[in-house]
């Protein structure tokens, strides 16, 4: 494979996160406005055989793991489809999902005979109530049942779930999220609120680090490390006394910067080097211009070579950027 894709830091890009539309069908209070956002058009988004080549591209040039998210990845239609045409994709070698779980019932068959590997569900509260004030949807009962759907295929796991910690709201999910994990198969991961909310309502003091949920769940069961895989976003700790994992994704307290082998592509077509880029590289105007996959892979490979070193948010004058996280892709 001809491997191109470095940036000018020194590290290789491997993993590309793709988002398949920018509609959601929640409005979870860290992400979207509770009126939610203008959407985009139709023909803004990119069509299957668009996202399907220029993961083609991707991947001949060096990726290897492809994440699809949204917004919400099901809500878009035929979205199982999507998932077969890119697991056809020579050279992939992982082909994952990240979803809030709500259409999961419906679709998890589906997902699976069409070549999904791995899954992660978002789900940020096990109390019904906690959880419909975070989402602003009263839909817990039907996320656990989509989230049993696609456990019960041994062939995709483990089935991660993801909750993103906030202070004064999070410190009392913890220990249930923890008997959770003790009690399944499920690998809880705690991912710090980032900057991305489109309330912009996010301040330092609303993080609640990884280090302080860790410190409450050792007050009643000691954890053990285990060892971080290269490039891993989380920090994985099992429990000491036996059964389950937690794991700790800590952008904001501990970034993970220097090992980061990401990029991303918008729904409309964005190449995005870093989650807080304020630039971006459009690759749909040169798709739909009979541009050839050469031409492509060079736009893409200069403009991950000017990959950002690092975030900065916990550096003076840090911008977040203009989208929020619905409209990046997870």
């Amino acid at each position: 494979m001809d491997s191109r894709l470095h940036d000018a830091h020194g590290r290789r890009i491997t993993d590309l996160r793709v988002s398949v539309t920018d509609r959601c069908n929640f409005r979870c209070q860290y992400c979207m406005p509770a009126d939610g956002l203008p959407w985009l058009e139709r023909e803004e988004i990119l069509s299957f055989e668009e996202i399907t080549r220029l993961v083609r591209v991707l991947v001949s040039i060096g990726i290897e793991d492809v994440r699809l998210s949204g917004g919400e990845p099901l809500v878009r239609r035929e979205f199982p489809r999507l998932v077969g045409m890119l697991s056809e994709t020579d050279g992939l070698q992982d082909l994952s999902l990240t979803t809030n779980g709500y259409l999961l019932e419906r679709d998890a068959e589906a997902l699976v005979e069409n070549g999904i590997q791995r899954v992660n569900v978002s789900i940020d509260s096990l109390a019904r109530d906690r959880f419909f004030q975070i989402t602003r949807r009263d839909s817990l009962p039907q996320v656990m049942r989509g989230l049993e759907a696609i456990a019960a295929f041994p062939q995709v796991h483990p089935v991660k779930v993801n909750a993103i910690a906030m202070r004064d709201f999070t410190e009392d999910e913890v220990l249930r999220f923890c008997d959770f994990a003790r009690s399944t198969d499920y690998q809880v991961r705690f991912i710090e609120f980032m900057p991305l909310d489109a309330d912009r309502a996010w301040t330092p003091d609303s993080v609640l680090t990884g280090a302080e949920i860790r410190a409450l769940i050792e007050a009643v069961h000691p954890l053990e490390e285990l060892p971080r895989e290269p490039h891993a976003t989380a920090r994985v700790f099992r429990f000491t006394e036996g059964g389950g994992e937690i794991g700790f994704i800590n952008p904001v307290s501990e970034p993970f910067c220097a090992d980061c082998n990401r990029i991303r592509l918008t729904a409309e077509g964005k190449l995005r080097t870093c989650l807080f880029s304020v630039n971006e590289t459009d690759l749909r105007e040169p798709l739909r211009s009979d541009a050839s996959d050469n031409d492509i892979a060079g736009i893409i490979t200069d403009a991950v070579w000017r990959k950002e070193l690092k975030h900065r948010v916990n550096e003076p004058g840090f911008i977040a950027p203009p989208r929020t996280m619905s409209a990046i892709g997870g």
